[in-house]
This record gives structure tokens, sequence and C-alpha cells, in this order.
């Protein structure tokens, strides 16, 4: 089974994208946060930035668009074209409440017939360009039993693959998946079907495929950001000419993970406050990873000087263990 990296907005840029790459493997791909082109024609310096070849050198990277036109999609995606990219992904599974209202991401997903056309029109051009679409779904807006008819529309057009995250917008990333959707695909999907949502351990991995043989790749986000390690198996070890490697986490790897997303982020980032912030972001998940982190977590979230961060960093690292199993412990409690 392949591992794919899901995007992660204000996290998974091509900084942390580099350092990961740089310092664990089993990564398939790479998605990058959304693009959301307009009629203005132009990429946002971050948006730019973050797709840039000489940015994302050896690291497979497929970057994502979020829009619900067609014109403004496709010129994104000629513009990547131009990069050298030769596969888009389309976002309509973002929940965001202020995406939603634009009928954007998850909430294009209320609109099936703009969403039929709008299909027609990219996959058209796409094909003039000779690239290929991808698509990341919710399985609808309020219920599961959308679902039905938003497949009959994927199943109209040649995909890439359709990237099936079974819940709705409305469950953000709470409530269980709703996998009797996702069998839903598995069954009638004339695209191939892959998985992502909730799958935080190994174990459940391993489940996963044994239950569903027939997905060959499955797409991980908070517990990749709280292992890094999660998507390493013994094959990969060896497939990245690391076979005396064990998949596991270890002080030393976050440690050296640590100070390549830190040093990355000051030469792109103008402020050690900007930095801060996004390294604290970093840790909401990697300090699960730790046990008995809630006393060394809170004075990084309070670290308001760089060196003031470092030091809580390091005293984390140096007074508390590795958890057996790191896991992102969720948000359905």
């Amino acid at each position: 089974m392949d591992y794919l990296f899901a995007p992660m907005e204000g996290i998974t840029g091509y900084v942390f994208r580099n350092a990961h790459h740089r310092h664990f493997h089993g990564i398939k791909a790479y998605y990058t946060p959304f693009i959301s082109p307009n009629q203005t024609r132009k990429f946002t310096p971050r948006e730019l930035n973050d797709v840039r070849p000489e940015h994302n050198e050896g690291v497979p990277v497929i970057p994502q668009i979020l829009t619900n036109k067609a014109d403004d999609f496709l010129w994104a995606a000629g513009r990547l074209k131009e990069l050298g990219y030769t596969e888009v992904n389309l976002n309509l599974g973002c929940p965001s409440g202020t995406v939603v209202a634009k009928k954007r991401g998850s909430g294009f997903l209320e609109y099936p017939m703009e969403l039929d056309e709008f299909l027609y029109q990219v996959c058209d051009g796409l094909a003039k360009v000779g690239m290929e679409l991808s698509v990341k779904t919710r399985v609808g807006k309020e219920k599961p039993e959308e679902f039905e008819e938003l497949l009959s529309i994927y199943n109209r057009y040649p995909l890439k693959n359709l990237i099936v995250h079974p819940r709705v917008q409305t469950d953000y990333y709470k409530n269980h998946p709703h996998m009797e959707a996702f069998e839903l695909a598995v069954r009638e999907s004339r695209n191939p079907v892959l998985y992502n949502g909730d799958l935080f351990r190994r174990a459940e991995i391993e489940a996963f495929g044994q239950k569903y043989p027939g997905i060959s790749a499955v797409m991980l986000g908070r517990g990749l950001l709280t292992n890094p390690a999660l998507a390493e198996t013994k094959a990969s070890c060896i497939a990245e000419e690391k076979a005396g490697s064990v998949p596991q986490l270890t002080v030393e790897r976050i440690r050296a993970f640590h100070a390549d997303v830190l040093e990355g982020y000051r030469k792109a980032i103008p402020g050690d406050k900007n930095v801060l912030f996004k390294m604290k972001e970093l840790w909401t998940y990697l300090g699960e990873a730790f046990e008995d982190s809630a006393k060394p977590m809170k004075k990084i979230r309070k670290a308001q000087r760089m060196e003031e961060y470092q030091a809580e960093v390091e005293s984390l690292l140096i007074e508390k263990q590795i958890r057996s199993e790191p896991v992102f412990s969720g948000w359905n409690k």
C-alpha cells in the first residue's frame, strides 16, 4: 500500500515537506495546501513559493486547487503545467465555514448540477493540455446519503483517483467516518478509490488494508503530524537505501527534523514572532508523541522569544520519553 501526505493548511508547506522528506520516508506523494485562484490570474507569493520547482527538488508533490469556477481552475492548472506539474488535485473536502460560504471545498458538494458542469469543463480542458485530475472529496454537505448522487457524477469523468474522506461537511473533523459511504465508492466507483480519515496507528492501517485489499493507497494527515514516521515500513526503509533503519520515532530523529523545519522557516519567514507561530502550530500535534507532555507543551506555547522557545523544546526532548506508540488522540471525545 502507498502512503500520501494530506494537505494541512498552514503546516505542510514546502519548508515542512522538505524537512519531512529528508528525515523520514515512505511517502509516495505530498499534496500541497490549496491554491485558491481568482480572476486576477496571479498566484499569491505564498502560493507561488510553495510550488516553485526549486523549493521542491526531489520531493514528489501534487498541487491542490480550491475553486468552483472552471476557468480559474484551468488557468491555475496551466500555470502549474508551466512549472512542470502533470497532475492537479481538486479540493472538495475543506469544511471551513469561510470556504463553504463561498461554495467552495465541501460547500460545492451541495450543488451537484454545478459540480457536474464544472468537472465537464475541467476534464475537457485538462485533457487538451495533457494533465491528470484527482479529486479529494467528502461524502456530502450534511448527510452521507448525498454521496450516491455525487459518486454518479464522479463516475462520468476519467479521474486519476478519487480520494474519499467519508465525513460530511458538518462533521468537520469530529464524529466517526461514514464507512458505508466509502464502501459504496469501493463497490461502484469507475475510478481508482483511495482513502483518507482517522488512520492514526500502524495497526489501524494494517487492519484497513486487510479489510479493503483493493485500495492501493491511503492519505494520512494528523496521524503523520504526531508521528512523522507513521508511513515507514521495512520495505520503505530498503527502498530508500536505509536497510539498517528501523521504522520508529526517536528523540534524535525529532530533534534533527525540528531543527530543519525551524531553520527553513527562519530563512523563509521574516521575524521570529511569525516563525514561532508556525512552530507552535506544529507542536500542537508533535507534542502528543511524548509522555506526560502537558506542562512542557504549555511552556512552549507561552514562549515569546526564540531563545526561550528553543530552550523549552530542548527541555522537552531531554526530559520526556517518546510514547511507545505515538498517536494523535483524535477529536471524537
